[in-house]
């Protein structure tokens, strides 16, 4: 049995063991934050879906509205015109095909996300054994495989948030930052939820969304009243 810290114990014990209203578990989970560092806000969705099933598979993407608070270094894999384009939309990173794929044989990885233009996915390939486990390998569902290179890069920067649900039917993302004011997190919890249910597959059955909790880096989980996501 994994035996938690005192601080942790203690974040936990001001907890009631029932659901809050969205507005209050976020309230709760920014002041149950204990650690010396600027703590992530996390949500964790279990759905009412049988991931292995092609059909029942839930991904998706959403920009937060008051983005991650995380500085994200993007790669931008594309030839011509669009290497400008990714330069002036702020991408870190700029290579044609062979480059990107001779620096990452090389064991270069200091990136946080990969854009490409659709004609340099044939190049890219080379190393997907490299970039598929780590979640970088650009994938035109994420919207990482672009021609507008320049609105992908946009996008990263200002917070999109990549959602798919994992073999257990449970989706993590991130939310946003410990120090982010009350409202904007609720924006973006919102607005993170609301992506998750529309992305409900058609051949999903019964209850969708099954329960919802919302946790920061080292704290405490809380569990969210389903009904106070229906109100806005």
């Amino acid at each position: 049995m994994t035996r938690r810290s005192k601080k942790y114990r203690e974040s936990a014990s001001k907890l009631e063991r029932r659901p809050y209203p969205l507005e209050e578990a976020i309230g709760l989970v920014q002041s149950s934050a204990y650690a010396s560092f600027d703590e992530t806000v996390e949500v964790a969705l279990r759905l009412g879906v049988n991931p292995r099933h092609a059909d029942q598979m839930v991904r998706g993407t959403v920009v937060l509205p008051h983005g991650t608070g995380k500085q994200l270094t993007v790669l931008v894999v594309c030839e011509g015109p669009a290497q400008k384009e990714a330069e002036g939309a702020g991408a870190d990173f700029v290579l044609s095909g062979d480059e990107a794929v001779e620096k990452i044989q090389g064991g270069w990885l200091e990136v946080d996300a990969i854009v490409a233009t659709p004609d340099m996915m044939r190049q890219l390939s080379k190393v997907g054994r490299v970039l598929g486990p780590r979640g970088l390998m650009p994938n035109p569902k994420s919207g990482t495989v672009s021609a507008d290179v320049a609105a992908a890069v946009t996008d990263i920067k200002a917070g999109k948030v990549e959602f798919r649900v994992d073999k257990t039917a449970i989706i993590h993302a991130p939310l946003g930052k410990v120090s982010f004011s009350h409202e904007d997190l609720v924006e973006n919890a919102r607005s993170l939820i609301d992506a998750v249910q529309k992305a409900k597959p058609a051949t999903a059955k019964g209850r969708y969304l099954h329960t919802v909790y919302l946790c920061s880096t080292m704290g405490p989980g809380v569990q969210v009243d389903l009904v106070s996501l229906e109100a806005k």
